[in-house]
């Protein structure tokens, strides 16, 4: 039995995830034993062998005294009865049931098929067996999991009782610890839902049964770990959490801060969608469907929005495909964090006030797919908020009426209509300005009220084109006054302040008026000597005897980028300083 066991994980028709569990797997059952199973408990099934006693006997057969010839086994009484009348013709016989009970791991190793009817031919067991998958912890692979192959196999005709054993982690508390009763870290997960103060941990200790001494102990385990009582989290918080620490590893150190963490995220979900019922008509109507004619309508940030979501739910189902449900979560939560209310929403918010209609259609059709949809990949993980804000967007009433829940609506997939390669490399160009412009305004304390004119110079016509289409959302995101695509830093206003996004592009804050050019240019000279002092010595590495031999093709290569960069960066400064020392003299 357990060499087949072993051989259908060997061939691959039982397949154990996380696979380092493999070798668990087989050092067990290459190395198994005879397992003795009877137990002497007051529960479980009892053991269907019977004792045989012939007249002028007694029926004191433990230990010593038993015969083994006189056991006799059955399905039941009668049956056990018949067997012993053929094995004792013409006596008659007395049977005693073993008081004994079977381990709790030959009952359960049962339960792929006992549960449906066997050894009965019942419609649930043709429907039903073998099944698909089975979920369980790491620690019983040997005592349940390889059990029920093994019975399986050997009962059902060699099949083996589902397809994948995927192995959960085990949870501890966040420095690693088994939970423990005594060290009073035990989280109760509907503490972590509800939310409990500290006197009530206390008291959840002096229910149970622990000595005083170890009361005491656990108290003060608890005022360490929760000195302010647990937060209420709720069930989706505390769902995603656990999938988010699910990295097929052994362990999951369960911090209460990060499932409150999620819990706060959730306000952030709810805002975008109460965001979208400030600016969704009650009568609004989606697009009936969102296809390569519905996407080309859209405006360029609705087309970007798009893209991403449709990387967001190509790189969900393939994670979810091979149990990598970290990775799951994470692109998951990036789309809603980092995609869609951290840009998207910003950018819209001056297009729904267009005079064009076409627009304002176009940008509202796309937040409504991006939350339609987004809230369908999420559903999953947190499935009661997704269900709760689902039922408030806007919908036809026949789609209602087909798919009156999201829990019946289809789950995304990836479709080539969405992918917008294009889009996504302009945004990326914009975004990467706004972060520099960002940092630039917070490095001289601007205000958000205090809006700028900015001007951009790129390397290459397209970049300058991108910028040029995408200047109201550089310039919603970055509170600026305006933005505008210049050819070069000739064409860039005197009293701007220079914020290298790349080697082919940079970005200049009007500063005239704003800020002092005396401790600007300081500032500039300091960076100048650094950057100098960089671009000398990496010079003086390239330039040594060994190098052309010693150094690696691509370490030289990207030594070579660098040091492009690096001279890209000095003549930016260079360009600043000039721009800055004219301010001066213009002041």
């Amino acid at each position: 039995m357990a060499a087949d066991a072993c051989q259908v994980v060997r061939d691959g028709t039982l397949e154990v995830l996380p696979r380092q569990f493999e070798g668990n797997w087989f050092r067990w059952l290459e190395n198994i034993r005879d397992w003795c199973i009877s137990r002497q408990l007051w529960w479980g099934h009892r053991i269907p062998a019977y004792y045989v006693t012939l007249p002028g006997e007694t029926e004191d057969y433990i230990g010593t005294n038993e015969t083994i010839s006189r056991w006799v086994v059955g399905r039941t009484y009668d049956a056990a009865l018949a067997e012993a009348q053929a094995r004792f013709p013409g006596q008659e016989v007395t049977l005693t049931q073993d008081p004994d009970v079977l381990d709790t791991w030959f009952s359960s190793g049962l339960f792929p098929f006992s549960t449906m009817g066997w050894p009965n031919q019942t419609p649930d067991l043709a429907d039903f067996f073998p099944g698909a998958l089975l979920e369980t912890g790491h620690d019983i692979l040997f005592f349940w999991v390889a059990r029920m192959v093994m019975m399986s196999m050997t009962l059902m005709d060699g099949k083996v009782p589902f397809k994948q054993v995927y192995l959960h982690a085990m949870v501890r508390d966040a420095h690693g610890r088994k939970m423990s009763k005594s060290l009073g870290n035990v989280i109760d997960p509907l503490q972590v839902i509800e939310g409990i103060t500290l006197e009530g941990l206390h008291a959840e200790l002096k229910k149970g049964n622990l000595d005083p001494k170890e009361v005491e102990k656990a108290a003060k385990g608890q005022k360490e770990d929760f000195p302010n009582g647990i937060p209420e989290c709720g069930t989706d918080a505390l769902r995603f959490a656990l999938v988010a620490y699910t990295t097929q590893a052994r362990d999951i150190n369960l911090d209460i801060q990060r499932v409150h963490g999620y819990r706060t995220w959730c306000n952030k979900l709810y805002n975008a969608i109460r965001f979208a019922m400030m600016n969704l008509p009650k009568d609004f109507l989606p697009s009936a469907q969102l296809g390569a004619e519905e996407v080309a309508a859209l405006p360029m940030c609705g087309q970007w929005i798009v893209s991403r979501l449709n990387k967001a739910v190509a790189a969900t189902n393939e994670a979810m495909d091979k149990y990598d449900f970290a990775t799951s979560t994470t692109a998951v939560y990036a789309y809603w964090q980092y995609d869609l209310c951290d840009v998207f929403i910003e950018l819209m918010k001056p297009l729904v006030t267009s005079a064009d209609a076409a627009v304002v259609y176009g940008v509202r059709n796309a937040l409504w797919w991006a939350l339609d949809a987004g809230l369908r990949l999420l559903h999953p993980f947190m499935p009661f908020i997704t269900e709760e804000l689902w039922q408030r967007l806007p919908r036809r009433a026949e789609d209602l009426a087909a798919v009156p829940s999201i829990m019946l609506a289809a789950y995304p997939v990836a479709s080539a209509a969405w992918a917008g390669e294009q889009q996504e490399q302009e945004m990326e160009l914009l975004v990467s300005i706004v972060k520099c412009l960002r940092q630039q305004r917070a490095k001289y304390g601007l205000t958000p009220k205090q809006k700028t004119a900015v001007y951009v110079t790129c390397a290459t016509p397209a970049a300058t084109a991108a910028v040029a289409r995408g200047a109201l959302y550089v310039a919603t995101l970055s509170s600026s006054e305006s933005v505008e695509a210049v050819a070069d830093a000739a064409a860039v206003p005197a009293g701007c302040a220079v914020s290298i996004v790349s080697e082919e592009c940079s970005a200049y804050i009007m500063l005239k008026g704003i800020m002092d050019p005396a401790a600007e240019l300081a500032k500039l000279d300091k960076r100048f000597g650094d950057t100098t002092k960089q671009h000398q010595d990496l010079h003086k590495r390239m330039d040594m005897a060994t190098y052309q031999t010693n150094v690696p093709e691509n370490v030289q290569q990207a030594d070579k980028d660098k040091a492009t960069k690096l001279q890209s960066e000095l003549a930016t400064i260079e360009e600043a300083i000039a721009a800055f020392k004219k301010l001066q003299v213009e002041q």
